[in-house]
C-alpha cells in the first residue's frame, strides 16, 4: 500500500462519472493489480478489458479509461443476484461494505423511479460490468491510498436529454436526482455547459457513499493530483481531478459534516434484562457508534424492547455477527440514515488528581466545546473521596487556565 494520506479531494467541474474516478486513480499511481484482485475473487476475472491511454483535453493531459466486456452480459441478471455474488465473494471486509453501500444505493435510487422493488432492478442498470469495475476499484483504490478524508466539490447536474435502456429520459437522470435527494447531495448549475449528462448515477453513489460532505476543499498542501478526462468534447476541458493532501494544521474550523449510517434494529420480547443488557455491551464493543433501548408494545399485547444502533457500513458485517451470537431476534432490520456531526478529538489533561481525558468538538463559529470522560471523572473521585460533580467542576476550571493541546 501507498504512503497512507490524511485527505482526498474530488474536483470534478465538468462531470462526475465512475470512470473518470478511477482513471484519475490510475493517473496516481494505483496499481491495476489493486482492481483485478477483488474482480477476480468475485468471478469476473477475464469478464472485462481495460482501455487506459493518456489523452489530451482542451490542451491538458489526462487519463482516459474505458471497460470492456469480453464476454455477453447476461440478459436477465438482477441486483438480487448480484448482491449475493458481492456477499459471496472472499473481499475484505470493509471493502465489501463499501462496494455493497454503493450498489444498493443505486439499486434503491433505480428501484423507487421505476416503481418496483430493488432486488428486481435489471443488470443493465446497476450490475453491468463497467459500473463493477468502476465501483470496486475506486473503493479498492481509495483503500489502496490509505481510506482517506473524502471532500467532493459540489458536481454538475447536467441538463438536456440522455438516450438509456429505457429510452430517452431528462437530464439530471431520474436516478441522479433521487441519489441526491435521499443523500440531500447538492448539485450545481450547469448551464453554461453545453446539453449533456454530466453527472452518472455511478458517479454520484459512490461520493454519496464515501465522501464526507460536498462543498468547497478545507485549506490545504496538495501531494498529488490525478486527472481523469471524459469522452465528450467540450468548449473547455473535460476532466476530473483527485488531490491526495495534508490539511493545514491552522485551517479555519470545520462546518458540520453529513455522514451516512446504518441503522440496525431488533424488537425482542423473549430475553431478560441481564440478557439485554448484555446485547448492547457486545454491540459497543464491536464498534458501534450509538446504542440505546425502548419499551414497545408487541403482538399479543407482550411487552417487548426495541434495541437501536447506528454504525457505519463498513462495520456493518461485524454487527451483525454480535447480533445472532447474543441476541434472540431471528431478524435485524437495517435502512439508511443521515447524522450531522461536529469534528471532534481528544486529549489527556494533567490535573493534581491524575490524568483526565477530555473530549473536544469545534462548533461553527469556531467555539470549543470540552467535556471530561466520566469514567476518569468516578475513578478519580473515587480515590480521592470528591464527588464528581466537584471534580468536574475543577477540571474544567483547570482547563480554562491552561492552553490546550
Amino acid at each position: 500500500m501507498s504512503a497512507p494520506v490524511a485527505l482526498a479531494v474530488v474536483d470534478c467541474p465538468t462531470g462526475l462519472a465512475g470512470n473518470m474516478l478511477l482513471a484519475a486513480l490510475f493517473d496516481l499511481g494505483l496499481p491495476e493489480a489493486v482492481l483485478h484482485e477483488p474482480l477476480a475473487a468475485m468471478g469476473l476475472a477475464g469478464a472485462y478489458r481495460l482501455q487506459l491511454e493518456e489523452r489530451r483535453s482542451g490542451g491538458l493531459r489526462g487519463l482516459h479509461l474505458d471497460v470492456e466486456a469480453c464476454e455477453p452480459e447476461p440478459s436477465h441478471r438482477l441486483w438480487g443476484d448480484l448482491q449475493r455474488q458481492i456477499e459471496a465473494a472472499p473481499l475484505q471486509p470493509d471493502l465489501r461494505e463499501q462496494v455493497l453501500a454503493v450498489f444498493t444505493l443505486l439499486a434503491e435510487a433505480e428501484a423507487a423511479v421505476h416503481g418496483h422493488a430493488a432486488e428486481q432492478v435489471h443488470f443493465h442498470e446497476v450490475g453491468a460490468i463497467d459500473a463493477l469495475v468502476d465501483v470496486v476499484g475506486v473503493c479498492a483504490g481509495l483503500r489502496h491510498f490509505g481510506s482517506p478524508r473524502l471532500v467532493c466539490a459540489v458536481p454538475p447536474a447536467g441538463h438536456g436529454t440522455v438516450k438509456t435502456a429505457h429510452g430517452t429520459l431528462p437530464v439530471p437522470a431520474p436516478a441522479v436526482l433521487e441519489l441526491a435527494r435521499r443523500r440531500a447531495v447538492p448539485l450545481a448549475s450547469s448551464a453554461d455547459l453545453p446539453p449533456a449528462e454530466l453527472t452518472t448515477p455511478t458517479g454520484l453513489a459512490l461520493m454519496a457513499v464515501l465522501a464526507e460532505r460536498f462543498g468547497p476543499a478545507p485549506a490545504l498542501v496538495p501531494q498529488a493530483v490525478g486527472v481523469g478526462l471524459g469522452s465528450r468534447r467540450l468548449d473547455r476541458p473535460n476532466l476530473l481531478r483527485v488531490l491526495l493532501a495534508e490539511p493545514l494544521a491552522a485551517a479555519q474550523p470545520e462546518q458540520p459534516r453529513l455522514e451516512a449510517l446504518l441503522q440496525q434494529q431488533a424488537q425482542i420480547d423473549d430475553a431478560t434484562p441481564e440478557d439485554l443488557a448484555f446485547l448492547q455491551e457486545q454491540l459497543r464493543a464491536a464498534g458501534a457508534l450509538e446504542v440505546f433501548s425502548q419499551p414497545v408494545q408487541m403482538k399479543k399485547g407482550r411487552p417487548g424492547t426495541l434495541v437501536t444502533v447506528l454504525v457505519r457500513p463498513e462495520q456493518a458485517a461485524d454487527l451483525r455477527r454480535i447480533w445472532w451470537q447474543w441476541g434472540s431476534s431471528l431478524g435485524v432490520r437495517e435502512q439508511w440514515q443521515q447524522r450531522w456531526e461536529l469534528r471532534r478529538d481528544q486529549f489527556s489533561l494533567t490535573t493534581p488528581w491524575g490524568p483526565v481525558r477530555i473530549k473536544r468538538a469545534v462548533r461553527p463559529d469556531g467555539t470549543l466545546q470540552c467535556k471530561p470522560e466520566m469514567d476518569d471523572l468516578m475513578t478519580l473521585a473515587r480515590r480521592h473521596a470528591l464527588p464528581p460533580a466537584e471534580l468536574r467542576r475543577l477540571v474544567l476550571t483547570l482547563l480554562e487556565q491552561q492552553d490546550q493541546p
